[in-house]
């Protein structure tokens, strides 16, 4: 086991803030002031922390910068808890009173407001949609041969999606499919509905609804989606992309092709009930990022709530974040 003194503890802490804060390498002069130690001190200690891989050298500029290892010591042994600024708490109390709000709006919005304050990317992943059971369906006319279908499970998730319907069937037509299917499929799991729209339902809406194949595969394709996809969402994608480690073009390119990668992301899924904080290479999408994860369970809803940003992330004013939004989802469902 590495042994690190207090002294070392507290240069590698200041280097890490430091750093975090500026993007630029930290000189042993810098830690003389903030510390009162003599600058050949420093020096040493700097050279001992660089030896035990907690520090690196910037090739462009004197100074040194945390490691990867250094950014793990720091988050599990040197970090202090951050209080939330009144601004911040503000602007997420503003979400969480917001009682037309139904769960999925509100981890959203509150997703956005923390990607939009910390310029990090967020990610909430979905429970499975095999948990759920269908409540109703409900379609809303829009203009151009276009439909706004509603469907609606018991867990409270709400999906919308846009149909495209031809100008040969009429709003009749479409209430009498929406009134079979919500009569025949109610209560139905979703991962169930596909093949009982095949075998239950389209023989009933063929004797009811002259275009029916229209329809049925407009709403047959609809269903098929929700039950495939995890509904992914991404906030703040290309403002996090602004910090200056991903200045280069192909950096950009590596990043937001793991972004586009499902199989990437869906491995993000928290298993966890704390929050936890994996850092480069823990994190599974690339060395350059951290991620620091967190599982909500809100009334048998379940999913993942993740902050991407990169290492030099402001560790401790996420994990705030992510326990405010955590401990107040909670709240909202028991209101």
């Amino acid at each position: 086991m590495l042994v690190i003194t207090n002294r070392q503890k507290e240069i590698l802490r200041v280097i890490v803030e430091e750093y975090i804060k500026s993007a630029k390498p930290v000189s042993s002069s810098h830690i003389c002031n903030k510390l009162k130690c003599s600058s050949a001190t420093i020096r040493n200690e700097m050279v001992r922390l660089e030896e035990l891989s907690f520090l690196e050298k910037n090739h462009f500029a004197s100074g040194r910068i945390p490691s990867e290892e250094g950014y793990k010591y720091y988050v599990d042994n040197l970090m202090k808890p951050k209080n939330m600024t009144g601004e911040d708490m503000l602007k997420l109390q503003t979400i969480f009173k917001n009682s037309s709000l139904d769960l999925n709006d509100t981890i959203k919005k509150s997703i956005e407001i923390v990607s939009e304050i910390t310029n990090y990317t967020a990610v909430v992943l979905g429970s499975s949609s095999k948990d759920n059971r269908l409540k109703k369906v409900e379609v809303v006319p829009l203009d151009d041969n276009k439909i706004l279908s509603i469907v609606i499970t018991d867990k409270g998730i709400i999906q919308h999606k846009m149909l495209y319907i031809p100008d040969s069937i009429s709003q009749e037509e479409i209430k009498k499919t929406v009134e079979l299917i919500n009569k025949m499929l109610i209560g139905t799991p979703i991962n169930e509905i596909s093949e009982k729209l095949e075998y239950e339902v389209k023989p009933i809406i063929k004797e009811y609804v002259k275009q029916y194949e229209v329809l049925y595969n407009t709403f047959y394709d609809a269903f098929h989606e929700f039950t495939t996809e995890r509904n992914d969402t991404y906030f703040g994608r290309t403002n996090m992309l602004k910090q200056p480690e991903f200045n280069s073009v192909d950096k950009v390119k590596e990043i937001l092709g793991k972004f586009e990668d499902k199989s990437s992301i869906s491995k993000m899924q928290e298993e966890d009930n704390g929050i936890n904080i994996y850092v480069g290479s823990e994190t599974e999408l690339t060395d350059d990022v951290s991620v620091i994860k967190t599982k909500y369970n809100v009334d048998g809803q379940e999913g993942t709530i993740a902050i991407i940003g990169p290492k030099r992330m402001e560790y401790g004013r996420v994990v705030a974040l992510l326990d405010y939004i955590k401990n107040n989802l909670g709240g909202k469902d028991s209101e």
